[in-house]
């Protein structure tokens, strides 16, 4: 057991099935390489991921798939394909006419997890970042902005357990927040920016802005934007991008309020039919 109190062979168990589960199938090499986990450690935990019956060998050839059964670990999870397919046509849209990858991120935890984007659409990126890419939620602009907009409690819920873990997040960055200046400007302006992100995959070299998500008035995530530091000052960028991204946000919403909506109406239809089927 780590001194923080985590168990790391669990932590190690939950990393290789992420990434047989995100790559459809892969060889052991590849699973050990992708996940970060010793071969021979990995193995170990392959075989065990057999016996649980949650991933299976391929039979013509020597790589592992996950099985039917990963999807009773998603039981009890509310997931966000509403969002997904209300907020692609727009994000695709944004980026099409901008050229800089859009993505959208909710909270899961203390971090911010991509749920689509549009990286593989422009070649104006360094990365293609795939859904279930995690974002911090301090010093990203997607974190800041829904920490910004969230509900009192759970502002103080997050802050709370960011101080008591305090692991990699710098200790006056969260002090800012904790005094509230800094949340009270984001939500005033309505939009959080970040320059020279550290946490990319290529850090420093890309900036970032965001605005919150909102859904039948409930906050739902964030709307980010990522760009090249060295292609414009973020002030000049802000200027440009920030009125297109609060537009599509707007539509984003109101299409997930059109989403409910039409729901409820059918739900209904079937309820009244059930009703006159069953006279």
């Amino acid at each position: 057991m780590d001194k923080d109190g985590s168990i790391r062979a669990i932590a190690r168990c939950i990393s290789v099935l992420q990434a047989i589960n995100r790559n459809g199938a892969l060889t052991l090499t590849q699973i050990a390489e992708s996940s970060g986990v010793p071969y021979p450690t990995a193995t170990r935990i392959v075989r065990t991921l057999i016996d649980q019956g949650l991933i299976e060998r391929e039979p013509s050839r020597k790589r592992y798939r996950p099985t039917a059964l990963v999807q009773t670990l998603s039981c009890g999870f509310q997931n966000h394909d509403r969002l997904v397919v209300a907020a692609r046509p727009h994000i695709v849209e944004l980026t099409h006419r901008l050229g800089w990858p859009i993505s959208i991120a909710t909270r899961v935890g203390r971090v911010m997890v991509v749920r689509d984007s549009t990286s593989s659409l422009t070649p104006l990126t360094f990365n293609h970042y795939h859904a279930g890419w995690n974002v911090p939620l301090l010093a990203s602009a997607s974190g800041r902005v829904y920490l910004a907009h969230a509900e009192p409690e759970e502002q103080r819920e997050l802050l709370t357990y960011l101080v008591e873990d305090g692991e990699g997040l710098d200790a006056l960055l969260i002090k800012e927040f904790q005094s509230g200046t800094t949340i009270d400007k984001i939500r005033e302006q309505g939009f959080a920016a970040v320059a020279r992100t550290s946490y990319s995959a290529n850090p420093g070299k890309t900036s970032s802005i965001a605005v919150p998500l909102f859904g039948d008035g409930r906050l739902l995530g964030s709307l980010a934007l990522v760009f090249f530091a060295s292609a414009l000052p973020l002030a000049e960028a802000i200027a440009r991008f920030l009125p297109d991204l609060r537009k599509a946000a707007s539509e984003i919403g109101r299409a997930m309020e059109e989403g409910e909506a039409a729901e409820d109406a059918e739900a209904a239809a079937g309820s009244r039919a059930i009703r006159r089927a069953a006279r």
